[in-house]
């Protein structure tokens, strides 16, 4: 019992964190590929460092979008080389919890946000993270790692995709939004779907048959993207680390 009654005594934390690997590259491939994925707290093991290395050696992957991620501060992964950048939205002793985006190139710059209602309004917020990185021709690549509100009203759900609006509404050029949307109803998928056509964004086309972890048919976990273009696309199954599965996909960009 006392251990259960530790388990729950989380505080929210506002902390960036983030380390910069000096094997990185300075810019972002013109073809390149992410690995997004809930990780529900998997992350920081042996057996998903070995799921991780098996997958990169059939299929390189050069930004992973974790949710869910534990990480201690400011501290190297088990995964190398990569740096990253986390937004947390709880923390228990020395761990971290939250989104973080891993990759293999630098990040220019990397802002961390919160949403803005809380989990069945006493809980936690949750975290989102805005990164940018440059592709050989000096124009910027934008990544958004979502992990948005799922205990709420949907109303709230939709002051939260504002939010995200917000956060993307001046940028015009290439760039990805991805992650847990938590879009379990019909109405929490349109106004989402909504809301980046209007952006002009396309959603990577996943069947239902692909298993994506969903809910009612509604897929939770979806990947956007804008001003790049989509080669390639899968999901993998083969792993017992997370009730989520992780989701693949590689894009091509135009040099201007």
């Amino acid at each position: 019992m006392l251990k259960q009654l530790k388990c729950l005594l989380t505080k929210p934390s506002h902390h960036h964190h983030s380390f910069a690997h000096p094997l990185c590259n300075e810019t972002v491939a013109d073809t390149f590929s992410i690995l997004c994925w809930n990780v529900h707290k998997n992350n920081d093991n042996f057996s998903f460092k070995h799921y991780i290395e098996t997958f990169t050696e059939k299929k390189p992957v050069d930004f992973l979008l974790f949710q869910e991620a534990d990480f201690k501060r400011d501290t190297a992964l088990n995964l190398s080389p990569v740096s990253y950048h986390a937004a947390a939205n709880l923390q228990k002793d020395a761990t971290f919890y939250g989104v973080l985006t891993a990759s293999r190139c630098a990040t220019i710059d990397a802002i961390p946000f919160h949403s803005q209602g809380k989990e069945l309004l006493f809980g936690p917020r949750k975290s989102l993270l805005l990164t940018k990185h440059i592709f050989c021709d000096g124009s910027p690549l934008l990544i958004l790692n979502v992990h948005a509100i799922n205990f709420r009203e949907n109303r709230q759900y939709r002051k939260e995709l504002e939010q995200i609006n917000r956060i993307i509404d001046s940028y015009q050029g290439a760039m990805i939004v991805a992650g847990d949307f938590n879009s379990w109803n019909t109405h929490r998928m349109q106004e989402l779907q909504k809301k980046m056509a209007h952006l002009d964004f396309t959603a990577v086309p996943f069947s239902h048959n692909d298993k994506v972890k969903s809910f009612m048919k509604n897929h939770l976990d979806l990947i956007f993207y804008r001003g790049i273009e989509l080669l390639e696309y899968s999901i993998e199954r083969n792993h017992r680390l997370s009730d989520h599965h992780p989701l693949f996909a590689r894009f091509s960009y135009k040099p201007k």
